[in-house]
């Protein structure tokens, strides 16, 4: 028996040894990303959209109005002509409360 071959046995087996502890190496704590915990920010921008749509839909008051809702990245711009403060709070409110919605910026005025 060659006097080589277990010297190369046992090379082989330590290197088979090696590669297989480092499979159970545990992942470096920078290497995975979390999923964020927040409900909103697991809300497309288009369901945001939906969102607020429906709930200003939704009211007897501004369904009747043209709002047009913008989202992006959670941050919703409403924009439209309504006939009075009130009513823009409302709707302004109605956005704050729908799902997914992070902030709201309005461009609603009042008809003149």
């Amino acid at each position: 028996m060659n006097k080589s071959f277990p010297k190369l046995a046992w090379g082989t087996l330590g290197v088979a040894l090696l590669l297989l502890s480092a499979c159970n190496k545990p992942p470096e704590v920078g290497s995975t990303i979390q999923p964020s915990t927040t409900t909103a920010a697991n809300v497309l921008d288009l369901d945001v959209s939906l969102n607020v749509k429906m709930a200003l839909m939704n009211d007897p008051i501004l369904n009747t109005f043209e709002i047009e809702v913008i989202t992006s990245n959670g941050d919703v711009r409403l924009i439209g002509l309504l006939d009075s403060q009130d009513q823009i709070d409302s709707a302004i409110t109605l956005a704050k409360q729908a799902e997914g919605t992070l902030a709201v910026h309005s461009e609603l005025t009042i008809k003149q």
